[in-house]
């Protein structure tokens, strides 16, 4: 791709335009709080042979780590058959596929990771992607209000969602009269869900399963708590694979799943691009957020594949869209398929089993050590140990020396939780890796 930089008088010229005298004029809507307010610290111009030589030396000087680390981004082996695939021209496009006459074959694609999505979560309909995990459960909630037709109420959330997920949620509401509440979490590391009984004008209530903690909800027993009320049932999760081993939710009372799809042959790439994972019931189609591709035949009788529904305000007028994401991930969504469909149903729970097998051999070693596990309930993928007091500074060794990240320390999001750390195993991870981990910890 060509790079362009503005010149200054393209700057001056484009400020004219719009009546600004300067940069700063520009920006002036951005609170002074999130600016930085100070000068980039960059090094002199290089050419490009100089700029590639510099970048491949700071890349060598990364060790080669151990990540323990997953809260939302999971560290997964992508199969060379996904990559390959996917740097096919007809893929590998930002196109929009308005145009079904010159678009077939990525309009087949999306909706083939519909149609996986849909049996993944164990519900009828999915949409064609959005932005990411926290952006797809804040739309579904919002989805909620409009099929229950209220303008108020309770969102109710799970303490134990992704911490930035609740944030998403509360910006997105901020400007509503909705009110947001967090249920508690109960010892075994699961979401106390018993204050609902008392709540009332609930339109929502969200749980997330595996859990921030990495703990599996009852979501069957929430389900049919939530579905003695008016509220719509809403579940997320940022590890789909879990979805290989465990029951779907779309089987245990949800009515709308979502969550993050970055583990389906996307990499972490220092957080995103994310993938928005959403599904929900064909009676709610209507109500769903995004776009949805569906297949139809021609004049002809020819099979064919078609923008169905596209409720967005590109299409329709902005207050009866039901949503403003200008975009989708479509190309991630492309991915996700390909993903799916080259390890197919047996070789997805395989998969999934291997994780938990290696999480829970990490979990006993580590107990046998002598750390203690604070929470009973079943784990995939991840679970929070509590490590001896002190060993934040060896934390940041380990990652220095041995390119070892063990982990995240939860006291930032949970006060109480000081010296607890939640640690994640992939099928990346080896036994030895878990070894050396424990021998770090223990000593």
């Amino acid at each position: 791709m060509r790079y362009l930089p503005h010149t200054d008088s393209d700057i001056a010229a484009m400020l004219k335009v719009i009546g600004a005298g300067s940069t700063d004029d520009l920006f002036a809507n951005i609170p002074e709080a999130v600016r930085s307010g100070r000068k980039m610290d960059l090094p002199p111009a290089m050419s490009e042979w100089d700029l590639r030589a510099r970048m491949e030396a700071l890349a060598a000087e990364c060790p080669d780590c151990k990540f323990f680390l997953g809260a939302g981004k999971y560290d997964h082996y992508i199969p060379a058959v996904v990559t390959n695939l996917l740097e096919r021209s007809e893929l590998l496009t930002s196109y929009t596929p308005y145009q079904p006459e010159v678009s077939q074959g990525t309009l087949q694609a999306v909706y083939e990771y519909q149609t996986l999505t849909a049996r993944l979560l164990g519900l009828e309909i999915s949409n064609a992607s959005m932005y990411d995990g926290a952006s797809a459960l804040a739309e579904s909630l919002l989805m909620a209000t409009r099929i229950r037709k209220k303008s108020k109420g309770k969102i109710v959330l799970s303490s134990l969602i992704h911490p930035s997920y609740g944030q998403v949620v509360k910006t997105y509401f901020r400007p509503t009269p909705f009110e947001i509440t967090f249920l508690p979490a109960l010892a075994d590391g699961r979401t106390d869900v018993s204050a609902l009984a008392d709540m009332d004008d609930v339109v929502a209530v969200a749980v997330q399963s595996p859990n921030f903690f990495g703990c599996l909800e009852d979501l069957a027993g929430i389900g049919s708590l939530v579905g003695q009320t008016e509220a719509i049932f809403v579940t997320c999760f940022t590890e789909p694979l879990a979805f290989g081993l465990y029951q779907p939710p779309g089987t245990q009372g949800a009515a709308i799943a979502c969550g993050e799809g970055g583990s389906l042959g996307l990499p972490p790439a220092y957080g995103g691009p994310g993938l928005g994972m959403l599904a929900t019931k064909m009676d709610y189609v209507r109500r769903m957020p995004g776009r949805v591709v569906g297949k139809t035949t021609d004049a002809n009788g020819k099979e064919g594949f078609v923008l169905t529904l596209a409720t967005r305000e590109q299409h329709i007028r902005r207050a009866r869209a039901t949503s403003n994401i200008c975009t989708n991930s479509n190309f991630c969504a492309i991915a996700a398929a390909v993903y799916m469909a080259c390890l197919g149903k047996i070789g997805f729970r395989e998969l999934a089993r291997l994780n938990y097998d290696k999480t829970e051999y990490l979990k006993q070693q580590l107990r046998r050590a002598g750390m203690a596990l604070p929470f009973g309930a079943p784990t995939f993928n991840e679970f929070v140990v509590k490590l001896p007091p002190g060993f934040e500074r060896k934390h940041a060794e380990l990652a220095a020396s041995s390119g070892i990240v063990a982990g995240l320390p939860l006291a930032e999001w949970y006060p109480d939780l000081a010296d607890h750390y939640l640690l994640c195993v992939t099928e990346k991870i080896t036994r030895a890796d878990m070894d050396h981990l424990i021998k770090e910890v223990s000593e």
